[in-house]
């Protein structure tokens, strides 16, 4: 069922609501701040770690088929920024900023001038070459765009991301914003266990990021965050269901993630040698 759903997410747009927000701007481990101005994703990323979000949202719509809009969003951050002190903002860390919404909306890139214009750095990760549109805003301002690439294989990338950017525009995107001289980088993850983690897999993420000239990097390894293997594992079962038991084990055994990962690390360092990314490279695993 919930396989089902996602591929239904690919081609139908999801349930929107507006709602109205007190404040956007919020403490984040992640930065100094993180800045949200949807609800929900419409991405539908089956390993999406914002599922938890609907403990706090609940929505009959299963995550992905939903957005909340907050629809005050620039004014509640006007409000914010005359009394918070300058930092980096992460946008952003529950839903994807430049989902296919924010074209109309434009919520986002309204927040993102209002930050650069009180002194805030904005740290983006986005999965959607609709950021493209704000390089205007972006230029020569305390700005990093980053993109996530979980695999550089389009076939498993729509499998895995259905509605995102793919994974070709990604990177266009990266080479487009080095040449207007924003600072770039990659989060590669989650690293999919047997699809995406083997050595000559990381060699071409690595090859590629090489090629684009990134400033950071970061590496993710999958992780069995709430509600995550729920749609994992329906996804598995759909197209990789010799996979189940494996990423079973990956996940939830001890002893076989602790293996698992520290197998990954050593693959991980040598790729980022091979190609001197060392210094660039902040693994999250």
């Amino acid at each position: 069922m919930l396989s089902n759903a996602m591929n239904i997410r690919a081609t139908t747009p999801p349930v929107l609501r507006e709602v109205l927000c007190k404040t956007v701007l919020n403490r984040s481990s992640l930065g100094d701040y993180s800045l949200n101005c949807y609800v929900g994703c419409a991405h539908g990323c089956a390993y999406c770690y914002a599922r938890y979000m609907q403990r706090f949202h609940p929505h009959e719509e299963a995550w992905g088929g939903f957005v909340d809009v907050k629809t005050n969003a620039p004014e509640a951050l006007a409000r914010q920024v005359r009394r918070m002190p300058p930092g980096a903002v992460f946008v952003s860390s529950a839903c994807d900023a430049w989902q296919p919404l924010e074209a109309q909306r434009q919520l986002t890139r309204e927040c993102c001038r209002i930050l650069l214009d009180h002194g805030f750095a904005v740290h983006a990760l986005t999965k959607s070459d609709l950021i493209r549109r704000d390089f205007d805003l972006f230029a020569d301002r305390d700005v990093q765009v980053a993109t996530t690439i979980t695999t550089l294989d389009p076939a498993v990338a729509r499998l895995w991301e259905v509605a995102a950017s793919p994974v070709e525009r990604r990177v266009d995107l990266l080479r487009a914003a080095r040449e207007a001289g924003i600072q770039t980088g990659i989060m590669f993850g989650p690293l999919l266990p047997f699809l995406s983690d083997s050595t000559d897999n990381l060699n071409a993420l690595f090859e590629c990021a090489a090629e684009l000239r990134v400033d950071v990097l970061w590496v993710d390894a999958l992780n069995p965050r709430p509600k995550v293997w729920e749609s994992v594992q329906a996804l598995l079962r759909t197209h990789y269901p010799d996979l189940v038991d494996r990423y079973a084990r990956v996940l939830f055994s001890p002893v076989v993630r602790n293996a698992y990962l520290a197998a990954l690390g050593e693959r991980i360092a040598a790729a980022a040698r091979r190609h001197r990314l060392e210094r660039k490279l902040h693994s999250c695993i």
